[in-house]
C-alpha cells in the first residue's frame, strides 16, 4: 500500500485511536484534576499525533523528519508517565493501565523504527514537486 499522507501511517492511526482512549479515560478523573492531570495527559497524548503529522510534512529534510519523530516519541513516553501517575492515584484500573501502556510502548517502537530508517520515508520526497 502506498502511503499518500500521514493518515495512512499505521503509527498515526494507532496514536489517533490511543489519544481518544485517553480522552475517554480522563472524563472519569476527579473534577479537581481537570486543569492538572487530565489536561496534562490529554495534551501529551494528542501531541504524539500532531508531531507525527509535522514530521510527515517535513520529510523532505531527513534531520527535521527525525527531530519531529523524536518529539513524538518523547510525548508518547510522557503519556506513559501520566498513565503511571493516574494508576498510582487510583484513577484507573490496572488492566486499563497495562493496555494503554502497551499501546504507547508499541507507538514508541514504531517511531524508533521510522527514525532508524528515515530514507525509507524521505527519499522519494527529496525536492520533487
Amino acid at each position: 500500500m502506498k502511503i499518500r499522507d500521514f493518515r495512512d501511517l499505521n503509527v498515526y492511526q494507532n496514536t489517533f485511536e490511543a489519544s481518544f482512549e485517553v480522552f475517554k479515560l480522563t472524563r472519569n478523573f476527579p473534577i479537581d484534576e481537570r486543569y492538572s492531570l487530565s489536561d496534562q495527559i490529554r495534551r501529551s497524548a494528542r501531541s504524539v499525533g500532531a508531531n507525527i503529522v509535522e514530521a510527515w510534512r517535513k520529510r523532505r529534510y531527513p534531520s527535521a523528519f527525525i527531530s519531529k519523530l523524536s518529539d513524538a516519541d518523547a510525548e508518547s513516553a510522557e503519556t506513559t508517565h501520566w498513565l503511571d501517575t493516574a494508576l498510582k492515584c487510583g484513577y484507573m484500573k490496572t488492566e486499563k493501565h497495562k493496555e494503554l501502556s502497551a499501546i504507547y510502548n508499541h507507538i514508541c517502537a514504531q517511531l524508533v523504527i521510522m527514525m532508524d530508517a528515515p530514507d525509507k520515508w524521505c527519499s522519494e520526497h527529496s525536492g520533487k514537486a
